[in-house]
C-alpha cells in the first residue's frame, strides 16, 4: 500500500436506511458495490444519527455536535455560516476540498438568485473550496446544473410535472398528507431515461471530477446524493432489475397501537395520516420497497463507478472510501412511511470506511457491532490524519476498530438521537390532531435492553415512553403504563443516563420530565455550565 496522506471519498446517500444493502444481510438488494466495499473495509452495524431529518442530521454531520449543541432541530433552521466544521479543519490540514450534490445545510428555499452556483459562497463558508451544489429531487425556483441538464434535453417538464405531484403545497394541497396529488406509498416510475435520473447523474460527475482531479494536494470529496429519499420514483429501467426479486418486507407491518395510549395517540395518528396508512396495502409496502431499493442499486453502481475512477487514476490505493447516509427510513415498518419518531429504522443508517493502509490489512471484512454515532465519522479522519477537530467533538474516533483492535473499555453502550416534529405541527393542527409544538420534540436513549423516550412537555399530557427491547423489540408496550410496578428501577435508571447525556453535551438549561420510583412523576430543572 502507498504511504503518505491519503485522498477521502466521502459519500453520503440520502435517506438510505441501514438494513437495505446485500451486506447488510438483505438478500434481494442488489448492491454489488456496496457489498465489495464492505469486504474491503469495516462495515459497522449499529450506528445511529443524531436526527431523523436532513438538515439536523446534516449539521451534526458538519459540527461534529448533537442536535442540542448546534441548534438545528428541523429543516426550518440552520447552522451560521461562519461554523466551524470539518471542512475547514481538512482545509487547514493542505486539503483541498470539494462538495458535489446535494448539501442541505442551509434554508435554500428562502434563497433569492438566478442559479444555484451562485449560493457557492454559502457552502465555501463552511469550509468546501470547490463547490458543485445541485440540491435535492424536489425541483425550487432557483435553477441547478442538473435542471440545467434536464432542460438542455427536453426532459425539465416531465421531471417538475412528476415532482410537483408528489411535493407538500401547504394550504393548497389537495391530498391526504404531505403529498399534492397522490399518496405518500406511490411508486410510479419517473419518466426520465435511467442515466439522466438523478443519482446516475450524480454519479456520472463524481467520476468525471475525479478523472479531473490534477491537483497537487490531496483531495476530500464530499458527493451527496438526492436519493433514496422519497418520491419512490426509480426510473422503470432500474426497477426492471429487480423483477422476479423477492423483495424483503418489513419485520412488523402492524399499525400502532392508539388505543390506551394518551396525548401520544395523537401523535401516532399524525404519524399514520402522514404515511396514508388508510389507503396502504402489503402491495403498495411492496412497490414502494422495489423501487426504494432500485434507487439504491442505482446510487451502488454510482459508487462502482467511482471506484474505478479511482483505479484509473491510480488513485484506490491511495484514498479513504466512506459510505454512510444522513438519516433512515420507515420503509412500511409499523404501516409507517418517512422518517418518525423514534423508531430505529427512522435513525439506523449505513457506515463502510475502506482505509487502503497495510494497517488496515488485519481489519477488512469486519463487521463492528459496537454502538456508533454518526458523528463519530469525522473525529476518525481527523485522527487518523493527524489535525485537531474544529470544536470539541461529540464523536468518539473509531481508529481502534479499523486498526483491528479489540473494542476500547470505555465504549459507549448507550445511542442517543434527538428529533422534532415542530415543522408540520401547524398541518396538523388543521387535521384535528391537535398536538402542541412543544409536544413534537424528544429525546431518546437507546441502550443495551431498553429505549427511553423523553418528550419536551409537561409529562401529564405527553408522559416518557420506556421499552424492553429484547421482551418486544417492536416497541408496542410502555412499560410506564402497561407495567409501572416492574418498570421503575429501569425507567428511572434510563432518566439519569439521559440526564447525564445532557450534563456531558451541552451547556444549557434542561427542563425535563421522569419517573421518579418513591414520588412518581416529577420534573427536574437543573442549570449547569
Amino acid at each position: 500500500m502507498a504511504t503518505g496522506t491519503p485522498n477521502i471519498l466521502l459519500v453520503m446517500a440520502d435517506q438510505h436506511r441501514a438494513d437495505v444493502m446485500g451486506c447488510a444481510g438483505d438478500a434481494s438488494a442488489l448492491t454489488p458495490s456496496l457489498d465489495t466495499l464492505a469486504a474491503q473495509g469495516v462495515r459497522y452495524s449499529r450506528v445511529s444519527c443524531q436526527g431523523p431529518l436532513c438538515m439536523p442530521a446534516r449539521a451534526s454531520f458538519m459540527t461534529e455536535r448533537y442536535v442540542r449543541d448546534h441548534g438545528v432541530y428541523t429543516n426550518s433552521s440552520e447552522i451560521p455560516p461562519d461554523s466551524p466544521t470539518y471542512a475547514w479543519a481538512l482545509r487547514e490540514a493542505g486539503y483541498h476540498t470539494a462538495l458535489l450534490g446535494k448539501a442541505h445545510l442551509y434554508r435554500d428555499e428562502l434563497v433569492t438568485v438566478p442559479h444555484m452556483d451562485d449560493m457557492a459562497g454559502r457552502l465555501e463558508s463552511l469550509g468546501f473550496a470547490e463547490v458543485f451544489e445541485t440540491g435535492d429531487k424536489f425541483v425550487g425556483k432557483i435553477p441547478t446544473r442538473y435542471t440545467d441538464y434536464l432542460s438542455d434535453r427536453g426532459l425539465l417538464e416531465a421531471y417538475k410535472k412528476h415532482v410537483a405531484d408528489r411535493s407538500y403545497q401547504g394550504e393548497n394541497e389537495d391530498g391526504q398528507n404531505a403529498t399534492k396529488c397522490v399518496p405518500m406509498w406511490d411508486s410510479t416510475p419517473m419518466p426520465i431515461p435511467l442515466h439522466s435520473y438523478v443519482d446516475a447523474w450524480h454519479g456520472q460527475r463524481a467520476v468525471e471530477w475525479i478523472e479531473g482531479y490534477e491537483r497537487p494536494e490531496p483531495f476530500f470529496l464530499f458527493v451527496g446524493f438526492p436519493g433514496p429519499h422519497d418520491p419512490w420514483d426509480a426510473p422503470a429501467e432500474a426497477v426492471e432489475r429487480y423483477r422476479g426479486v423477492d423483495i424483503t418486507m418489513p419485520d412488523s407491518t402492524r399499525r400502532p397501537t392508539i388505543e390506551g395510549t394518551g396525548r401520544y395517540g395523537a401523535l401516532l395518528n399524525s404519524f399514520l395520516w402522514l404515511s396514508d396508512s388508510e389507503t396502504m396495502t402489503d402491495d403498495a409496502i411492496r412497490s414502494m420497497r422495489t423501487s426504494y431499493a432500485a434507487d439504491i442499486s442505482v446510487i451502488d453502481q454510482a459508487v462502482g463507478d467511482m471506484v474505478g475512477a479511482l483505479e484509473r487514476k491510480r488513485l484506490l490505493d491511495t484514498t479513504w472510501i466512506i459510505y454512510t447516509s444522513d438519516h433512515g427510513e420507515m420503509g412500511g415498518d409499523h404501516w409507517l412511511l418517512e422518517k418518525l419518531g423514534f423508531w430505529d429504522e427512522s435513525y439506523h443508517v449505513p457506515l463502510i470506511v475502506v482505509d487502503p493502509r497495510s494497517e488496515a490489512e488485519g481489519s477488512r471484512g469486519k463487521i463492528i457491532d459496537a454502538v456508533t454515532e454518526s458523528v463519530d465519522v469525522l473525529p476518525t479522519i481527523c485522527d487518523f490524519i493527524g489535525v485537531e477537530t474544529p470544536l470539541q467533538a461529540d464523536g468518539w474516533s473509531l481508529g481502534p476498530f479499523l486498526r483491528g483492535e479489540p473494542t476500547p473499555a470505555h465504549w459507549r453502550d448507550t445511542a442517543h438521537f434527538e428529533w422534532s416534529f415542530s415543522d408540520p405541527v401547524n398541518q396538523l393542527a388543521e387535521q384535528g390532531f391537535g398536538i402542541p409544538m412543544s409536544h413534537c420534540s424528544l429525546a431518546v436513549s437507546r441502550g443495551p435492553r431498553y429505549k427511553y423516550v423523553q418528550f419536551a412537555a409537561d409529562a401529564a399530557l405527553m408522559p416518557p415512553l420506556l421499552f424492553d427491547l429484547e421482551r418486544d423489540p417492536d416497541q408496542r408496550h410502555n412499560l410506564l403504563t402497561e407495567d409501572r410496578s416492574g418498570s421503575g428501577a429501569a425507567a428511572w435508571e434510563a432518566t439519569e443516563e439521559l440526564l447525564q447525556w445532557h450534563m456531558r453535551t451541552a451547556e444549557r438549561t434542561l427542563s425535563t420530565t421522569f419517573l421518579d420510583p418513591e414520588r412518581g412523576l416529577v420534573e427536574a430543572r437543573d442549570t449547569w455550565r
